[in-house]
C-alpha cells in the first residue's frame, strides 16, 4: 500500500507502466495516452516486417494500436508477464489476425506476410494467460527461426552498406525522419532506401531462394 501511495505522488509520465494501466482501469484516459505515447515505437517495430514484405505502413501500424489499446485496458497485473510483454503479445496478435483476414480475402499484398525477426510467440515462456493469446497465431504465419535467419542473411548480402544500416534502424522502430538526423542525410533518401529495400526482399520472397550460401 505504502508502494501505491508513494506511485499516486509521481506525475504521470513518471508512473509505472503497471500503475498506469491500474489508473487508466479507473477512467483516467491520461494515464491510457500516455502509455500509447511510451509504447508507439514498439507497435511501429511490430509491423515495420510485414511493411516491408507488402502491407500497408499506415494499416498495420493502426492495428498494432489497436492491440495495444487492447493491453493497456486487459492487462492483469496478477499475471507474471510484466506489462511491456503482454503488450508486445497482444500488439503481435492484432497484426497476425489481420494477416489471416487478409489471406481469407485473398488480398496478395499480405497473404504472403511473414515476420522477419524471430518468432516472438513461445507457449513455453509465458504464463498461461498470455499463451492463450500466443495460441491464436496459426502455424502457418510463421516461418522458423532457421528460415527467419536465412531470409535475413540472403535480404541482407543484397543490400548496400547504406541500405543495411537503414534496415537495422528501421526494424528498431524509428522513423524516417529520426534515421534521417542519426545517419545525416535526407528523410527522402532513408525512405527511398526502404523502397529498395521493399523490393529487394519482394525479389528474395518471390524467388524461393533462403539458402545461405
Amino acid at each position: 500500500m505504502c508502494k501505491l501511495h508513494e506511485n499516486s505522488q509521481l506525475p504521470l509520465e513518471r508512473q509505472s507502466d503497471e500503475a498506469l494501466c491500474a489508473l487508466a482501469a479507473s477512467g483516467v484516459r491520461q494515464a491510457e495516452e500516455i502509455l500509447v505515447t511510451r509504447y508507439n515505437r514498439l507497435v511501429r517495430t511490430c509491423a515495420r516486417p510485414f511493411f516491408l514484405i507488402g502491407g500497408d505502413s499506415e494499416d498495420l501500424t493502426q492495428e498494432g494500436m489497436v492491440g495495444l489499446i487492447k493491453a493497456v485496458r486487459e492487462y492483469d497485473p496478477a499475471k507474471a508477464a510484466s506489462f511491456r510483454t503482454f503488450a508486445e503479445i497482444c500488439i503481435r496478435s492484432r497484426l497476425y489476425s489481420v494477416l489471416r483476414a487478409a489471406a481469407r480475402d485473398k488480398h496478395a499484398a499480405l497473404n504472403q506476410s511473414v515476420p522477419l525477426d524471430t518468432p516472438f510467440f513461445d507457449s513455453n515462456s509465458y504464463t498461461s494467460g498470455t499463451s492463450q493469446l500466443a495460441q491464436q497465431n496459426p502455424e502457418e504465419s510463421l516461418i522458423d527461426r532457421e528460415h527467419t535467419a536465412a531470409l535475413l542473411a540472403g535480404v541482407r548480402k543484397q543490400l548496400s552498406e547504406f541500405e543495411a544500416k537503414i534496415l537495422g534502424y528501421y526494424l528498431d522502430g524509428l522513423s524516417c525522419r529520426e534515421i534521417a538526423e542519426t545517419v545525416g542525410r535526407p528523410p527522402k533518401s532513408v525512405d527511398n532506401a526502404v523502397q529498395r529495400i521493399r523490393r529487394k526482399v519482394a525479389r528474395q520472397l518471390l524467388s524461393g531462394d533462403l539458402s545461405d550460401s
